[in-house]
């Protein structure tokens, strides 16, 4: 009887696992042509056997920068907020074909992305837009992303590992259809690399634009080893790009990659830096939810003024001088609690997060610290407030006195 159940037991294991064992890879291959003359990418999707996936429903925000779908099967293309377009791939080998506008002016008249004659600065996420991807069971898609580059553009750089000249492995373990997103620079450009870590640091832009790349690199050297203590998760690479004015003047976080308007200090005069703090955004990762946006922006925001603090590049006075900066900044908020955080609402936040580190240290006899908070944000999907004080009381052992506030309520 209990070899009968041993067996049995085998079996059904068996049977749960094979499917593992036996998922079929199926090649999915992004060509991206860059067409400075229209400010313009083609990009063709090819599935190497279309009936290994029953759709992709592609969310294609307001629909004006996309145009000019071809597709080998089904083509759905329904207006609306957002706009949407389904894909029914034909049955063997199977393409889809469009056109997608690279730069995104502001009202101010600066640029998100931009393409100019000599350099494209884009993001992934606007080349291959999110989808809803419906597949077969025992399917693996394998996914590559390959540039087209106009003639004379010299190289492209994106947070992916390079696989050839121009041509990149995309594999995202958090999601089941595998696009390329981030940062991605491309065209005559300057570059300088390091290894910092486990982590190979790429700092790039286009020639000309004023991107101090040494002065970026020494900056992350300096501040490594205490990103390393606080956040257990490395990137295997990370991209640093820049450009002048007419680009947006400030700094951005993506996926495995940061934008720094190369204008921008790496050190403000009140002692904040924008490259630390999205350094935190690309380390950290932590997504909010149900009006907490002062969680991820308050971590950011507090890290980029610790790490540096931590690594012996603020004093004492600087650092009190900061601290007056922020209670002045964020006297009148109120409440934390919205969609988007403002600037001073972040300042607000940054206050009650340092009163949540010495509260945490105080009770735990400085065993622990919000570095134990922010790691366990870290391993969460997203977080909202109720939850984030439910694991800073787990971290202290008991309830928070500053986390008893009106202004989280």
């Amino acid at each position: 009887m209990a070899v009968g159940l041993r067996l049995a037991l085998a079996v059904g294991l068996l049977a749960l696992s094979s499917p593992v064992w036996a998922a079929k890879k199926v090649d999915l291959d992004y060509h991206v042509r860059l067409l400075p003359q229209s400010d313009q990418a083609e990009v063709r999707l090819t599935l190497a056997q279309g009936s290994a996936v029953r759709s992709l429903d592609f969310d294609l925000g307001d629909g004006s920068h996309y145009s000019d779908f071809k597709a080998d099967g089904q083509w759905q293309l329904t207006p609306g907020k957002p706009a949407r377009g389904v894909w029914r791939p034909a049955t063997d080998k199977a393409s889809l074909t469009y056109r997608v506008r690279i730069s995104h002016g502001r009202k101010s008249g600066s640029f998100d992305t931009r393409m100019t004659p000599g350099w494209a600065l884009m993001r992934g996420d606007d080349l291959v837009p999110a989808a809803k991807l419906d597949q077969q069971d025992g399917i693996e898609l394998v996914s590559r992303l390959e540039f087209e580059l106009p003639a004379g553009w010299k190289s492209v750089e994106t947070a992916w590992p390079r696989i050839g000249k121009n041509k990149f492995r995309i594999d995202n373990v958090s999601r089941l259809f595998d696009r390329p997103t981030g940062w991605m620079l491309a065209g005559h450009l300057g570059t300088r690399r390091t290894r910092l870590g486990e982590t190979e640091v790429t700092v790039a832009s286009p020639q000309g634009q004023g991107m101090r790349r040494m002065d970026v690199l020494t900056l992350l050297t300096f501040v490594w080893p205490q990103v390393q203590d606080v956040f257990p998760r490395h990137p295997a690479k990370l991209l640093i790009v820049g450009a002048n004015d007419p680009m947006w003047r400030g700094s951005l976080a993506a996926r495995e990659s940061i934008y720094l308007n190369t204008r921008l200090p790496l050190v403000s005069e009140s002692g904040t830096s924008a490259l630390v703090r999205e350094l935190a955004q690309v380390f950290g990762r932590v997504n909010d939810k149900q009006r907490s946006d002062w969680i991820s922006e308050g971590l950011a925001e507090y890290y980029a003024i610790e790490l540096v603090r931590r690594a012996g590049g603020m004093s004492d006075e600087r650092y009190e001088s900061l601290h007056g900066k922020l209670v002045k900044d964020s006297q009148k908020v109120t409440t934390l609690r919205d969609e988007q955080a403002s600037p001073a609402q972040v300042a607000k936040a940054v206050l009650l997060l340092q009163e949540l580190d010495r509260e945490i240290r105080l009770k735990t006899r400085n065993k622990r610290s919000l570095d134990d908070v922010m790691r366990g944000a870290m391993h969460l999907e997203s977080v909202d407030t109720k939850e984030f004080v439910q694991l800073a009381e787990s971290v202290i052992g008991e309830s928070s006195k500053v986390l008893d506030t009106d202004l989280i309520q």
